[in-house]
C-alpha cells in the first residue's frame, strides 16, 4: 500500500513542485559564474543545440540556458521520471517522455525510437534537446552513441554542459548523484560544440561517442574546480 502510496499522481506532483522550488532556492542563492564567460552569446548563432548531460550532474542543468531559449527535455516515462518531469515543467521546459537503452529490448521498452522521433522533430522545430548522455543504470558517465545518433539525423550539434555547486551532499547511487545545497558558489561550464556529420558510418559512432564523452568529462571537471573543488 505504501508502495502505491508513492505512486499515486498527487504524490508525484507534490514531490515534483517541491523539487522545482527547491532548485529555484539553490541557484538563486548560490554565485554562479559561467565559463566560457561568452557562452551563450557564442551558442546562441547555433541553436538549436542538444544539450549533454551526465546523470545525477543534471538536476541544475535547466538553470544554464536563457529563458528565453526554447527547450524540451528528454525524461524517461518511470515514476523518478515522473517527479522530474513535473519539476522540468515547472522551471519552464518542454518534455519528450522517453529514455535510452543499451538493448533493443530496453530502447523499445522505455519508448527510445519514439523519443527520438519526437527528439529530431524538435530539433528541427526550433527547439534545442536536453539528455543525458550515459543510460541508466550504468555505468555512470560513459556516453551512449545515441545521442550521437540524434546529432547525426539532426544536423544539430552537442553542446556537453556541467553545472556545479560549492556544497552538495553526494549520495551512493549508480550515478554518483548530487543533491545540490543552497547558498554558496555555483558554475556552469560547457565544452566545444560537437557537430556530427551526417554521412557518418555506424563504424565511425565510437570517434563521436567518445568526444562527447570526453567533452562532458572535461566540462563536469571545470565546473567543480571554479567552486573549489577538485573532483568533479
Amino acid at each position: 500500500m505504501l508502495k502505491s502510496l508513492g505512486r499515486h499522481p498527487l504524490v508525484l506532483s507534490a514531490i515534483g513542485s517541491f523539487l522545482a522550488g527547491y532548485l529555484k532556492l539553490v541557484y538563486h542563492t548560490n554565485r554562479f559564474v559561467l565559463e566560457p564567460a561568452d557562452m551563450h552569446d557564442d551558442t546562441e548563432k547555433d541553436l538549436p543545440v542538444i544539450v549533454a548531460m551526465w546523470h545525477g550532474q543534471h538536476f541544475m542543468v535547466p538553470f544554464a540556458k536563457p529563458k528565453h531559449w526554447p527547450a524540451k527535455v528528454m525524461i524517461s516515462k518511470s515514476a523518478d521520471g515522473e517527479i522530474n518531469a513535473i519539476a522540468a515543467r515547472k522551471l519552464g521546459l518542454g518534455l519528450i517522455r522517453a529514455s535510452g537503452g543499451r538493448t533493443a529490448h530496453q530502447i523499445k521498452k522505455r519508448g527510445g525510437m519514439r523519443g527520438f522521433i519526437e527528439a529530431v522533430r524538435a530539433l528541427k522545430d526550433g527547439d534545442s534537446i536536453a539528455m543525458t548522455a550515459d543510460v541508466p543504470k550504468g555505468p555512470a558517465r560513459q556516453s551512449g552513441t545515441g545521442i550521437v545518433q540524434l546529432a547525426k539525423h539532426s544536423g544539430r550539434p552537442i553542446l556537453p554542459v556541467a553545472v556545479a555547486t560549492s556544497r552538495s551532499i553526494e549520495l551512493n547511487s549508480w550515478d554518483k548523484a548530487s543533491v545540490n545545497l543552497p547558498f554558496g558558489k555555483g558554475s556552469i561550464a560547457s565544452s566545444d560544440l560537437i557537430w556530427v556529420p551526417s554521412d557518418l558510418e555506424d563504424d565511425d559512432l565510437e570517434t563521436y561517442r567518445q568526444q562527447v564523452e570526453d567533452g562532458l568529462n572535461a566540462a563536469t571537471r571545470r565546473a567543480y574546480e571554479l567552486v573549489g573543488r577538485p573532483n568533479g
